[in-house]
């Protein structure tokens, strides 16, 4: 919150507002699930984690001026009326926040692009709020003092709410403020849905028909955009089939994700699954804990995604022969069409390839894993094949109790500090190189990989000596140093 030396300088020239998000957070903390009646204690002490504030009534250079007074100024741009202040606290911390005179927008462009933007010092606080997305976006707060002083006042005298959107918060629906907000903005669909999941709240139904009706202008958005909600969905919710349900059922998930909306309908005959693909899909992600993070739950997300063009019937039984392999590409297509960085679609990939691993018979198949996953990557593909087991829908008490051991088998491997990786190996390319006199190159790395191999069958001769005499009879054998 703004300093109250700050928030007294612009009250006596204008009037000072949080909007946006933060507003909509302190009802949703304040508000109680079973009267409705908000408790002023929790909504003053409610800290947003971000924080949009509105001024009307003062100029922009007026306004400038006077935040220049507390901290930093950067201009977005004078067309759009928006400042970024950077207050400096007074334990010599800094926290940004954004500073807007109101405006009115107009969407000029396709998809989430283009707009004419009036800003309007002048412009009632309610024609501001009529151009946001929702209307439990689109409440403001008017600020007189610091929250610290307003503790115990009810926070109703505070609260510019034209639209409904304090009914809303109570109702737990999510409802469009104008007619045309998805023609204006197709972007607002996926938001609306992102809300859904994360709020766990409902699609008012004039809002969702008018979803399914513009579903296609979602085509328009830029695909990081897309991949910005996809994530805030993926990492906020903790039940993201929610919104990813309404997305299907909307047709926006035809629109951005094709292939994964292809899995709706294809049954998986059989004693385990209950669910088509699709609805088994989205209940895996579901069943990654929202901490275990972003990675994990593309995972969960794209595991099957290839499942409906591998479904083939041999010998009266439905199988899905390859969907690994041909998953591990498929994901990579979806998700480099989304332009997630190149880390995240490799880590990605490589769990949905894997995540049908067999447990292995012996220790030395399971070092083998270990070694080919990396040990913070075998722990993924164990929460990701429990999820898979899970949202299987014919799971019985007991239906995890194999993984479960097998990771405390894995548990008990890794924790002997066996050699797993090249970097585990006591000797490396230099002291090999110093050893037989080899020139740097390929066949120091081969060397190396055959050390590796070396240990994961004989751990207890990870030492110098061992992987020394080991090199020089694997050197012997190929005819000498090249």
């Amino acid at each position: 919150m703004l300093p109250s030396s700050l928030i007294a300088s612009i009250n006596a020239r204008g009037r000072l507002y949080e909007v946006g998000g933060a507003v909509r957070d302190r009802l949703r903390y304040a508000v109680s699930l079973d009267t409705g009646a908000i408790d002023p204690a929790r909504f003053w002490g409610y800290a947003p984690e971000e924080s949009d504030y509105l001024v009307t009534g003062m100029p922009l250079d007026e306004l400038t001026g006077i935040l220049r007074g507390c901290g930093r100024v950067e201009l977005v741009g004078k067309a759009f009326g928006v400042l970024k202040f950077k207050l400096e606290l007074a334990d010599r911390t800094a926290r940004t926040v954004d500073v807007a005179l109101p405006r009115r927008e107009r969407s000029t462009g396709r998809g989430h692009r283009d707009f004419e933007i009036e800003y309007d010092p002048d412009l009632p606080v309610a024609e501001d709020l009529r151009r946001r997305d929702f209307t439990i976006n689109a409440i403001a707060l008017q600020l007189h003092e610091t929250p610290a002083r307003a503790i115990g006042r009810s926070p109703l005298g505070y609260i510019i709410d034209p639209f409904g959107g304090l009914r809303d918060i109570r109702d737990n629906v999510i409802r469009m403020v104008d007619p045309a907000a998805f023609e204006q903005d197709p972007l607002r669909m996926l938001r609306a849905c992102q809300f859904a999941a994360r709020f766990e709240y409902a699609l008012e139904r004039g809002t969702f028909e008018a979803i399914t009706t513009h579903a296609a202008l979602v085509g328009t958005v830029p695909p990081e955009r897309v991949q910005q909600e996809l994530n805030k969905m993926l990492a906020r919710a903790e039940q993201p089939s929610i919104g990813l349900w309404l997305m299907q059922r909307s047709g926006l998930m035809a629109a951005v994700l094709p292939e994964l909306a292809a899995g709706a309908g294809v049954d998986q005959p059989g004693d385990f699954h209950r669910y088509d693909v699709f609805q088994h899909s989205i209940k895996t992600v579901d069943h990654v804990p929202r901490d275990k993070g972003l990675v994990l739950r593309l995972a969960a997300l794209l595991h099957d995604v290839a499942k409906p063009g591998c479904r083939e019937r041999c010998g009266g039984r439905v199988h899905f022969y390859g969907h690994d392999r041909q998953g591990e590409l498929t994901a990579r297509a979806v998700l480099e069409r989304l332009r997630y960085p190149r880390d995240t679609v490799q880590a990605v990939c490589t769990l949905v390839r894997q995540h049908m691993f067999a447990y292995p018979e012996t220790e030395k198949g399971l070092r083998r894993l270990i070694a080919k996953t990396g040990v913070p990557g075998l722990y993924d593909l164990i929460d990701l094949r429990r999820a898979d087991i899970l949202a299987q829908g014919r799971s019985g008490p007991d239906a995890t109790a194999v993984l479960d051991q097998f990771e405390q088998l894995a548990t008990a491997e890794i924790g002997q500090n066996r050699p797993f990786s090249l970097a585990d190996l006591a000797v490396d390319g230099d002291d090999l190189q110093r050893e037989f006199g080899l020139r740097p190159g390929p066949a120091v790395g081969r060397l190396l990989a055959h050390l590796l191999e070396h240990v994961l069958e004989h751990p207890a001769r990870n030492h110098r000596d061992a992987l020394l005499e080991e090199a020089a009879r694997r050197l012997a054998r190929a005819g000498g140093p090249p």
